[in-house]
């Protein structure tokens, strides 16, 4: 938790190896995988409400929402992991972070997600994205890569690229820093999320 602290109070992103422990992000993996095989997952979207559109020039990733109300066994100790995170964060930063939202993802082979900021036009209330990979035995080749530009703001300067490895947690502040998802070559997981300000649309 420290390191992630330090890291997002110098740099406004973080990138932390085996966040959680392995039986719970084992389990995490399972549950997904068990998921996408009883077809519980659909294709996502860009935009929002009636505006949301399938783009697959854009993106190629399917979804599967989380609900804290219906929880498994395998989500507690991760609900319980962001709900620290998010106390921990308002403490240090002062951010008015109310609630967190995710779901699990799935890039297929040969899916992608061009570079992009992860609020929604005309909104403020997505604050802080976490990433948390749930790929065992990834390998150099397998694609997938986070690609991360490293200075708020600025998609045209350096970046870097993180490995989707089984049990790293990547953070940043979502309405600054750019990313996209590298093609993947093989099946990739994740689940994404944001700690959230309860603010209307601006």
């Amino acid at each position: 938790m420290d390191q992630l602290l330090k890291a997002m109070e110098c740099h406004g992103w973080a990138n932390i190896p085996a966040y959680l422990g392995p039986l719970a992000f084992c389990g995490l993996r399972n549950e997904c995988q068990a998921a996408w095989e009883n077809g519980e997952f659909h294709r996502a979207g860009v935009g929002r409400g009636e505006g949301l559109k399938i783009r697959q020039e854009i993106r190629g990733d399917e979804v599967m929402w989380l609900d804290p109300e219906l929880e498994s066994i395998e989500q507690r100790s991760y609900f319980v992991a962001m709900e620290g995170l998010r106390l921990a964060m308002n403490q240090r930063f002062f951010l008015g972070l109310n609630d967190f939202e995710g779901h699990f993802a799935i890039y297929p082979v040969g899916a992608f997600y061009k570079p992009h900021l992860d609020r929604h036009s005309g909104t403020t209330n997505r604050i802080v994205t976490v990433i948390l990979y749930l790929n065992p035995d990834w390998q150099p080749g397998d694609g997938g890569e986070l690609r991360l530009w490293t200075k708020s703001g600025d998609r045209e300067g350096d970046s870097i690229l993180i490995e989707p490895r089984m049990g790293t947690l990547v953070s940043f502040m979502s309405g600054e820093f750019w990313h996209e998802v590298m093609p993947a070559n093989k099946s990739r997981m994740s689940i994404t999320g944001w700690l959230r300000q309860r603010l209307e649309p601006v």
